[in-house]
């Protein structure tokens, strides 16, 4: 390669982080490209798909008081598509940005709209807390119709519980479980899944049972993600946080914890709050810490 060609040559530089972990190697792994300016939607695509992670978001910077007025652009990108709305690259690209800019608040132009995070000091860590949108409940779904779509077993599912759809963003059917042995031997066939779920208001299956590990979570979390399991996933959690207020599993305004990730060996703890005025729900507030892991840049022609 040439010299000139070298010096042709686009840099990008990125940062991955673990987000809903305080410790290294554990959590959700996101990619942040921290100027993203330049790239077209096809080499964004690339990009995601070379960095092989669940999600990788791209920041696009504005003008100053355009970014103070609508927050700072942000597009996330999965392996295949574009996503309007995710939880751990919300939370991770506002950790990335609230450091390079020495804020404690962060607010990130999405294209669900504008999401505010904001961090705090917690046990000598930096947490940060995301608000998302206020949550749709949608269908409730037969126990019997998610037990032949899941592969689950007779009695696997707690019908003491809805099955329901509810979304700040990102529609998932939550799926409360009996036990954490129920839960440990989920074998879900993903075309099955799919079928069931393109028939319904619901994009993915978020399965959660009462029985916890750790003690003082409220609920044990596994989500499958495009074939794979999903480690942490923010935005199945907040719709999880509402439908705990909506069905008396959590108290309004109480902060409680879902550990997820377990099963997949990257242990999560991802917090969730929210306020309810009459029936209404909302203030869906999902928080957790972010670890930094590596630096590096891609280079493009």
């Amino acid at each position: 390669m040439g010299a000139a060609t070298v010096a042709s040559m686009r840099r990008y530089q990125f940062i991955t982080v673990d987000v809903f972990t305080s410790q290294p190697l554990e959590g959700n792994p996101l990619a942040v490209f921290t100027d993203a300016r330049g790239l077209t939607d096809a080499e964004m695509q690339a990009l995601a798909r070379e960095m092989n992670l669940s999600e990788t978001t791209f920041v696009i910077p504005r003008d100053e008081t355009t970014d103070r007025a609508q927050g700072i652009k942000v597009r996330i990108f999965t392996s295949s598509y574009e996503m309007p709305f995710a939880g751990h690259p919300t939370l991770g690209t506002a950790f990335v940005l609230a450091n390079a800019r020495q804020t404690r608040n962060v607010v990130l132009d999405l294209k669900v709209g504008s999401i505010p995070v904001r961090f705090a000091d917690r046990q000598g860590k930096l947490f940060g807390e995301m608000t998302q949108r206020d949550p749709e409940f949608g269908q409730i779904h037969r126990a019997q119709d998610v037990a032949e779509a899941a592969c689950l077993p007779r009695g696997a599912i707690d019908e003491s519980l809805p099955i329901q759809t509810v979304t700040t963003g990102n529609p998932v059917a939550i799926v409360p479980l009996r036990s954490l042995a129920a839960i440990r031997a989920l074998r879900i066939n993903p075309v099955q899944a799919e079928e069931y779920l393109d028939r319904t208001d619901a994009k993915f299956f978020y399965f959660v049972t009462r029985e916890v590990e750790e003690p003082g979570a409220r609920l044990h979390a596994r989500m499958q993600f495009f074939g794979g399991e999903d480690p942490a996933t923010g935005s199945a959690a907040g719709p999880a946080a509402a439908w705990m207020v909506h069905h008396g599993i959590a108290r309004p305004d109480e902060q409680v914890l879902i550990e997820q990730g377990i099963e997949a060996k990257r242990p999560s703890r991802i917090f969730v709050c929210t306020s309810q005025s009459g029936d209404r729900i909302h203030n869906v507030r999902v928080g957790g810490h972010v670890c930094e892991i590596i630096r590096g840049e891609a280079t493009l022609s």
